[in-house]
């Protein structure tokens, strides 16, 4: 029997975070990663261009890899791409919105810190979200230019510049947060660094393990059972292929490794010809 398989999407390598956590869960199925870091940042992207791109790529990716579930895992491109490829494709898309239902559940002072890209913080679907489920909560919102940029080039070893991030965060230290929602895939995977910057915060809330959980419901809606996704698989590296829009990142393949997502097909400039046709959309 084939192994269930998720196409996991993003501008960068901010969806690995996602990846991983499907991963733990649910042990028996394969991954897809694409990230199309040919036009990374996408929240610099004219909608437009984001769509474009997001559909073009997803579209030649399952041309190669068909997949029974698609989670984009990227916060910019889920508030514009959902509808359209919900239009172009009968696969279950998941998309991802930062977490702020499930951190107003937990925290106790009713402080909320949001860490969220530029891009995330301005857009009204976010004020939507604050206002529905913490309207009773202070909500610090910090969209920092630099620290998706910090995340993708700590891949190829570069480290996150610990003193900028330390005055980047003040914010959350001056209203004394409990809870921090980590509202973009990249910052999970500095969990560590954020939490010895933020000794006091009590609560650290990102989406991955809820979209999980989504995938297995859409997969036990498909008729797949529950042991079949939790046994884990031996025929085979757990991601079948990471493709890359732009270059390899360097260092990449460690980086894999180290989520416990290891693959021997990793390809830059994949699909370099669809690429070029959207080239105008490249940053």
């Amino acid at each position: 029997m084939t192994a269930p398989r998720v196409l996991v999407f993003d501008s960068g390598v901010g969806g690995l975070s996602v990846a991983a956590c499907i991963h733990q869960q649910l042990p028996g199925v394969k991954l897809v990663y694409l990230a199309d870091n040919a036009g990374f940042p996408y929240g610099a992207q004219p909608e437009a261009v984001v769509i474009e791109r997001s559909q073009t790529l997803i579209r030649l990716a399952l041309s190669e890899f068909p997949c029974d579930v698609i989670v984009v895992a990227c916060n910019t491109a889920s508030t514009v791409v959902l509808p359209h490829l919900r239009t172009m494709t009968p696969i279950p898309v998941i998309g991802v919105v930062p977490a702020v239902k499930p951190a107003a559940a937990v925290s106790e002072n009713r402080r909320i810190g949001l860490l969220a890209t530029p891009a995330t913080v301005r857009r009204p679907y976010l004020a939507d979200l604050i206002d529905e489920f913490a309207s009773d909560c202070t909500v610090e919102r910090l969209g920092h230019p630099d620290l998706v940029q910090w995340i993708e080039n700590l891949v190829s070893g570069s480290p996150v510049p610990e003193q900028a991030l330390s005055v980047a965060l003040q914010p959350f230290r001056d209203v004394g947060v409990d809870t921090v929602v980590l509202g973009c895939t990249h910052y999970p995977l500095i969990k560590d660094l954020l939490q010895s910057q933020l000794p006091t915060v009590k609560h650290w809330v990102d989406s991955g393990e809820a979209i999980a959980r989504r995938a297995a419901w859409l997969f036990e809606q498909q008729g797949l059972e529950g042991k079949s996704l939790m046994a884990l698989n031996s025929d085979g590296d757990v991601v079948d292929a990471a493709l890359f829009s732009g270059d390899i990142p360097r260092g990449i393949g460690e980086f894999l490794d180290g989520l416990s997502l290891a693959t021997n097909d990793i390809r830059g400039n994949w699909s370099s010809s669809v690429v070029g046709a959207i080239a105008s959309g490249s940053a």
